[in-house]
């Protein structure tokens, strides 16, 4: 009896065009997902290229010496940099100073000295939890953190106005006499009811020299001759306070300062440095941590004569693209000195400042188109400073490469 066979032998032909026929499929979705993103990035470059021309184009005519030495001015003919472009490199020297031994410390307890104890465990995990989501939160968020923290202290010291504590300042209520000769009169604390003139009283030159003021009753009974009006004074009138502060300043709170703007920062970078710091030491081979320890170093000398300078090529490029995101920085910036008009350099941790995103923003808010050109010269100083330090990053990281 003849059964009928059910399997076909499937010619060798066919099956070699069911296996081809959806490869080609594939190499066709990678060819056009690849063309994709060529087109991405092209666009990409070719927008930044034209915002970058555009910038240049309307800034390039406002870069030269007076721009970057003149003061803030209402005139955009006379206005320059100097203010912001010194606040700058106050706040972010401050704020390297501060930040980089912070997080490269703490970089350094939580990779190299990590617990055995249980307990210990759980909360060096919830640190580096935290540390980790920090580094995503919004810096606007840092900005009234510091608003709170260190301008006002969480009104730790009330609703006043005037520091609860204060060295390395004088103050002194300023008049100017009828002689154009200015006159200071020393008080004790800014929150001393104003000076006012009246018979007896006594002022200081700028000299250091004290002298007896001539009260006249009113603005027509003052001498005419100049060597009285000199020192003549009008009864009645207030003087203007005036700060004289010296370079080790410092007060609490710490209000709309340099040292306030630096902390801020530092809230913002420290995540940046300490996840840099910890990558930079994860790299270096263990082998030499246990090199080291089998030849009877500490944990400690370990990591300052081993670990540390193996990984400090990472851990300053870390660093200073930290410190370059810094000084990009507006919105925390903005929150905690606000839009002011600043017209002179700081001299002091706790001066008023501006930085250059600030007064950047401060110009291109303005109607006047000539102010944009001024915001646009800011922009092209503003992107120099970040190249510099991105460079360097770069050149550091070359430099340890072709070292090693």
């Amino acid at each position: 009896m003849n059964v009928p066979r059910s399997d076909k032998r499937e010619h060798p032909l066919a099956s070699m065009a069911a296996s081809i026929s959806p490869r080609r499929g594939r190499q066709a979705w990678d060819l056009w997902f690849r063309y994709f993103c060529i087109l991405v990035t092209a666009i990409s470059i070719v927008t930044l290229a034209v915002l970058l021309g555009s910038v240049f184009y309307l800034g390039y005519s406002g870069l030269n010496l007076n721009f970057l030495t003149h003061y803030a001015e209402g005139d955009a003919a006379e206005a320059g940099l100097a203010p912001a472009l010194w606040g700058t490199v106050w706040v972010c020297v401050t704020c390297a100073l501060v930040a980089l031994p912070t997080g490269v410390a703490t970089a350094i307890f939580l990779e190299e000295f990590k617990p055995r104890n249980a307990w210990l465990a759980r909360l060096h995990a919830f640190f580096q939890l935290n540390i980790s989501t920090l580094a995503g939160v919004p810096s606007v968020v840092f900005g009234i953190l510091g608003l709170t923290l260190f301008v006002t202290m969480g009104g730790l010291f009330g609703a006043r106005q005037e520091p609860m504590f204060e060295v390395g300042v004088e103050y002194f209520d300023q008049f100017l006499t009828a002689g154009k000769q200015t006159l200071w009169v020393p008080i004790e604390t800014s929150g001393e009811p104003p000076t006012i003139v009246a018979p007896g009283m006594k002022a200081m030159t700028p000299d250091g020299q004290w002298v007896e003021v001539e009260v006249a009753a009113s603005r027509r009974q003052l001498p005419t001759d100049p060597q009285l009006a000199q020192y003549a004074l009008v009864a009645g009138r207030e003087g203007g306070r005036i700060i004289q502060p010296t370079f080790y300043h410092f007060r609490l709170p710490l209000g709309r300062s340099v040292l306030a703007g630096a902390l801020t920062l530092m809230l913002v970078i420290l995540p940046i440095v300490i996840i840099a710091s910890q990558e930079a030491l994860r790299a270096v081979p263990s082998s030499l941590r246990e090199a080291g320890a089998g030849l009877g170093a500490t944990p400690w000398q370990v990591v300052r004569r081993v670990t540390l300078p193996a990984a400090m090529s990472g851990i300053m490029t870390g660093a200073i693209l930290a410190i370059s995101r810094a000084i990009g920085e507006a919105a925390p910036i903005l929150i905690l000195a606000g839009a002011i008009f600043i017209t002179s350099s700081p001299e002091s941790l706790m001066d008023e400042f501006t930085v250059l995103p600030l007064q950047i923003y401060n110009w291109a808010q303005r109607p006047q188109h000539e102010f944009h050109s001024l915001a646009a010269s800011g922009i092209i100083v503003l992107l120099c400073f970040l190249l510099v330090f991105n460079g360097s990053a770069v050149l550091i990281r070359q430099f340890t490469y072709r070292k090693g």
